[in-house]
């Protein structure tokens, strides 16, 4: 079975195919892939996500495949899932009152400037693939930003939920003081309730069975 490239329960993973000794296919689709360009997006997925598994002509060809293969409403929805994933990574670096990490911030603005190309690796026009190389940058990048973006969708619910006053830095600084404060609350129970059980799991006194 071909491990997922994503483990997020609300998307269905896409495949990553295993690599072969030898690259058989070049194309995606009918569009060629030009090995240059393929170098050149490799190379950036790694500038932003050194760790990121290595893409081939082949393995793109691969994915273009098991994508034409499904229904093509399905297809649109597996694209357009993670192509919601911009709107995320836009906000994030626009909003005045979030404090992106500097490395963070970089990684998205590289992502960003690829994906606003529409002649990049696969052309924008190519009907339903034109999106592929989009998308298996986003999700190939994706856990070097997750985290960033994680905190930032959870800041986001703090400021709509609690309304804080201040600058940002005063929102920040709210929304960690209180989430710590959360976070000590959950352990405390945590820690009463196993001293509960543990109390719990042999009485003091013995039952006594009157007669």
């Amino acid at each position: 079975m071909r491990p997922p490239l994503s483990t997020q329960p609300s998307q269905r993973p896409l495949p990553w195919p295993p690599a072969h000794a030898e690259g058989r296919r070049e194309r995606v689709g009918t569009w060629p892939l030009k090995s240059e360009q393929v170098t050149r997006f490799d190379a950036l997925l790694h500038e932003i996500h050194p760790d990121a598994p290595r893409v081939d002509a082949d393995r793109i060809s691969q994915l273009g495949r098991w994508l034409l293969g499904m229904p093509e409403e399905e297809a649109r929805s597996v694209l357009d899932e993670r192509l919601d994933r911009i709107d995320q990574l836009r906000a994030m670096i626009g909003d005045r009152d979030w404090d992106c990490a500097d490395a963070d911030c970089a990684r998205v603005r590289k992502l960003l400037a690829y994906l606003d190309q529409t002649d990049n690796l696969i052309p924008d026009r190519i009907p339903l693939l034109g999106k592929l190389d989009d998308v298996l940058l986003l999700e190939l990048a994706w856990p070097a930003l997750a985290a960033e973006v994680d905190e930032y969708d959870d800041f986001c619910r703090y400021r709509n939920s609690e309304h804080p006053f201040g600058s940002g830095m005063t929102q920040r600084a709210s929304w960690i003081r209180d989430r710590l404060a959360a976070l000590a609350l959950v352990r405390h129970n945590m820690l009463v309730n196993e001293s509960h059980y543990a109390e719990g799991g042999r009485p003091a006194t013995p039952f006594r069975v009157g007669g």
